[in-house]
Parts: C-alpha cells; sequence; structure tokens
C-alpha cells in the first residue's frame, strides 16, 4: 500500500512539474508574439494545455509569469552555450580549427528562433521592466562568457594562445561573432544562412587570432 502512495505523490509531483514546464513554454512563445501588455492568461492556458486557474495556481499573476518564463528561457540558452563553449578544449585540436567550431556552434545558439524572440521581447518591454537586462544577463550571458573566459585562460596557459586577458578576450569574441550576425539577421527578422554564419565564425577567429594568437617563443610554455 505505502508503494502505491509513493507512486501516486511522484506521479503528482512530477505532473505538477510538467504543467509548470508547459506553461512557461507557451507563455514565453505568447508573450514573444503579442508582446507583454496584449498577451491573455487565458490564451497562454490554452496553449499549455491547462485550465486558466492552473496558471494562477502556480504563478500568481501575469507579472510574476512573464518574469519567470523570461529566467527559465535564459536559464535554456545557458545550458546550450555552456555545453557548446565545453568543447574547448587545451590539450587536443588544432587550436583555429576549433574556435571556429566553437564560434559556429554558438552563432547557430544565438540565431535559434527561440533566443531571437527572447531578445526581442526583452528589448520590447525593458522600459516597462527595466529588472529584465540583469535577468538575461545574470543567469545566461555573463556566465557564458565567464566560461568561456575560463576556456581561453586554460589554452593561454597551455602554450595554445598567447598571454591575455581572458576576460577582455572573451569579451571581444563573442563582439567579433555577435555584431556581425546581429546586423545580418536585421535585429533577429532575418534567418541567416548557415554558409553566413560560418563565414562570420571565420572572420571572428581570424580577427581573434591577430590578437591572441601564440608566438613561437609562447608555444609549451
Amino acid at each position: 500500500m505505502s508503494g502505491t502512495v509513493g507512486t501516486a505523490e511522484r506521479n503528482g509531483a512530477r505532473g505538477r512539474i510538467d504543467k509548470r514546464e508547459a506553461i512557461l513554454r507557451a507563455a514565453i512563445a505568447v508573450f514573444a508574439r503579442e508582446g507583454y501588455a496584449q498577451a491573455g492568461v487565458d490564451v497562454i492556458a490554452a496553449e499549455a494545455g491547462v485550465a486558466q486557474p492552473t496558471v494562477y495556481n502556480h504563478f500568481g499573476d501575469k507579472e510574476t509569469l512573464f518574469r519567470q518564463a523570461i529566467t527559465a528561457d535564459s536559464d535554456r540558452e545557458l545550458a546550450e552555450n555552456l555545453a557548446v563553449v565545453e568543447r574547448l578544449q587545451d590539450r587536443d585540436g588544432d587550436v583555429p580549427t576549433m574556435l571556429e567550431d566553437v564560434a559556429h556552434r554558438l552563432l547557430v545558439c544565438y540565431c535559434d528562433d527561440r533566443s531571437c524572440a527572447l531578445r526581442r521581447l526583452v528589448y520590447a518591454e525593458l522600459a516597462q521592466f527595466p529588472d529584465l537586462i540583469d535577468i538575461v544577463r545574470g543567469r545566461a550571458a555573463d556566465r557564458v562568457t565567464d566560461a568561456l573566459a575560463d576556456k581561453l585562460a586554460r589554452l593561454s596557459l597551455a602554450g595554445r594562445l598567447g598571454k591575455l586577458d581572458p576576460d577582455e578576450a572573451a569579451e571581444q569574441l563573442i563582439a567579433l561573432l555577435t555584431g556581425p550576425v546581429e546586423a545580418r539577421a536585421r535585429l533577429g527578422t532575418r534567418r541567416v544562412p548557415d554558409d553566413e554564419l560560418r563565414a562570420v565564425a571565420r572572420a571572428a577567429v581570424r580577427t581573434f587570432l591577430h590578437a591572441f594568437a601564440a608566438r613561437p617563443d609562447e608555444r609549451g610554455r
């Protein structure tokens, strides 16, 4: 009997988590499509496949749901980007090729439909919700930059890149990637073909290595 009760409790908890995740996915889609002011909780509930009171039971009000949806999508972006940055190894592989691969993958993440929608939503609602920039940067962008800085520092210590300030180098590499692709994407309104993403990645890495490639006397130190 106790096993049956335990299973029921686990299933109930799992169902609650599944509903919460469904609501958050629907919320970010509806907010991105309609904007905060026009987005209706009833529409979000319908897209999530739950009753409207269920949304309020989980999140209390529309504003809390909005911030939680932004937070959840920022966490998703963080996980995807960190998995890409983790590919930068300080022992094996040709550094330019490895950097180009990581740069291209980061651009694919950056140009993902959900990522573009999240940025447009934040830009549109920033005046009303100025703390959104802290959520997005604090939970995703800054942590990705920190992770990239750590990888670049390891490459430098291994003599596979030149001496560098890791934080500065990471910021500059990200700027070399996101600046050109944001212009090509026209603030997320144009889908950038993969061959263009690869060209941006190659150009960014080429410029980056002009500044940070290891000199002959630094290799293998």
